[in-house]
């Protein structure tokens, strides 16, 4: 008998366990223990998502549904519930893009909507998409719904606007959304309270499009690198960070440690800062002369190259890989990607080498970054792993940093990994730097990290509420 409820469309269903059993277990990148998923369904459309959410919701017992986009959450899961007894929802199938308004600055997109493809679509027009530096295979929604960050902000700044599936089948579209000839002004928050963050690292209801903002296209654009010694950590980051205070910087600074580097094929034995300077060609011309003569006068630097008289060499991926996505272009990313874990988007899965992230957001201070490196340097004494860090400066006050782990696909080197990954979760939560994302095995941590207990109580009344048979699994922040 199968464990699918009746009345789900026969087109979508793609793989269910023989009996009561589960399918076999599938292959992730992190080699997080696998879940036991009962079916797989990809439904075409919309109406087809309502359908399924209404079968399961007709039965009290039984698996529950999971939702993912494209199921490339790499180094936090991939496609892997949080929890047992799911099915799984795949929603790759749906992948158009609704509507783009390059005057208006707006798309309606798809979960499995990439970001290549969109950034494709926008080329040579005066608009561009905030892209983040994963693969361009990567889904825009299901990156911006999990609180991702781009290249240029973070992604939840994108977004406007959801289309979402309640448990009960019932379809809502909440935030903004363009409406006839006349689509206004973009206003995500509305009249009255706004539920559009309601649905971002959620199981209150399934995503089936979302309107993302685009970003106006600078018409000219410089990215200098710094290199600086670990000596001069807390002072070459208080330095950076009094640029970005200024005006100086557009977009993410961004600074790989040495670990980082060599990841994606770099050879560097030094920190490596690339920061972007944007506008008009008089303004950035005189902006990177500006950070050239503060880089010379704070004597930390060792080297300042700009793109313009230096462009990065053939094999400085990461370099050539940056520069295009500041400017909306994902398409130097396989290269990294294929350094990282010797595979293509489609085989990272299956056969690419072992990766593990971990990204807290930390003050932007020297001492706030220097701390956070100690703190590595203890999980490599501790366990043998070395992890590698890259800053990503959201703006004036807060780092988003990304903790990658990086290990041989054995049994051995992944209990290895992963003790790794569970001492960064507690050191960094005793010094107070709490991640904003979690992966698939780290969900117990929501309580310790989620602040108030009575607001965490409010979210968990709000789905007994909206999902009293629990249709929707509970994901990783449930």
């Amino acid at each position: 008998m199968s464990v699918l409820p009746a009345g789900i469309p026969t087109g979508a269903v793609r793989a269910v366990g023989e009996g009561s059993k589960p399918l076999p277990p599938g292959a992730n990148v992190s080699m997080f223990v696998p879940r036991d998923v009962y079916g797989v369904v990809r439904p075409r459309t919309v109406d087809e998502v309502r359908d399924i959410v209404r079968a399961f919701a007709r039965t009290e017992d039984g698996p529950r549904l999971q939702a993912l986009s494209t199921g490339r959450n790499w180094g936090l899961g991939s496609r892997e519930p949080a929890r047992d007894g799911v099915v799984t929802l795949e929603l790759g199938g749906l992948d158009a893009v609704r509507e783009l308004s390059v005057e208006g600055g707006w798309a309606v997109v798809e979960p499995g909507v990439t970001q290549l493809r969109l950034a494709e679509l926008l080329a040579g027009t005066g608009r561009m998409l905030n892209v983040t530096a994963s693969s361009g295979h990567t889904s825009v929604l299901g990156n911006a719904v999990d609180r991702g960050v781009g290249l240029r902000r973070q992604r939840t700044l994108d977004l406007v606007g959801l289309e979402v599936v309640l448990p009960d089948g019932e379809l809502i579209r909440t935030g903004w959304w363009p409406h006839g000839e006349h689509p206004g002004a973009i206003n995500p928050q509305g009249l009255g309270p706004s539920p559009l963050a309601l649905f971002t690292q959620s199981d209150l209801g399934i995503v089936t499009a979302g309107v993302v903002r685009l970003l106006p296209r600078p018409e000219a654009q410089c990215v200098l690198r710094l290199g600086f010694g670990s000596g001069r950590l807390a002072e070459a980051v208080d330095e950076l960070r009094r640029w970005t205070a200024q005006g100086l910087v557009s977009g993410v600074l961004k600074v790989y440690d040495p670990v980082s580097t060599r990841s994606y094929g770099g050879l560097g034995d030094e920190y490596l800062t690339h920061l972007c300077v944007s506008g008009t060609e008089r303004s950035v011309a005189a902006v990177t002369r500006v950070v050239e003569e503060e880089a010379e006068e704070s004597g930390l630097f060792t080297r300042v190259l700009r793109s313009d008289e230096h462009p990065p060499a053939p094999d400085d991926l990461v370099a050539r890989a940056v520069e295009r996505l500041y400017a909306g272009d994902p398409s130097r990313n396989e290269a990294m990607l294929r350094s990282a874990v010797g595979q293509e988007a489609d085989r990272v899965d299956a056969e690419g080498g072992g990766w593990l992230f971990f990204l807290p957001l930390i003050p932007f201070t020297g001492p706030s970054v220097a701390r956070a490196q100690e703190l590595l340097d203890r999980v490599h004494a501790e366990t043998g792993v070395r992890p590698g860090s890259t800053v990503n400066a959201l703006d004036p006050d807060v780092v988003d940093l990304v903790v990658s782990f990086r290990f041989p696909r054995t049994e051995h080197h992944a209990r290895q990994a992963h003790r790794a990954l569970d001492r960064t979760y507690e050191l960094f939560a005793e010094a107070g730097f709490h991640p904003y994302r979690l992966d698939s095995d780290h969900h117990a941590w929501m309580d310790r990290f989620s602040g108030d207990p009575a607001a965490r109580a409010f979210v968990r009344r709000l789905k007994e509420t909206l999902d009293p048979r629990r249709v929707i699994a509970p994901g990783r922040y449930a």
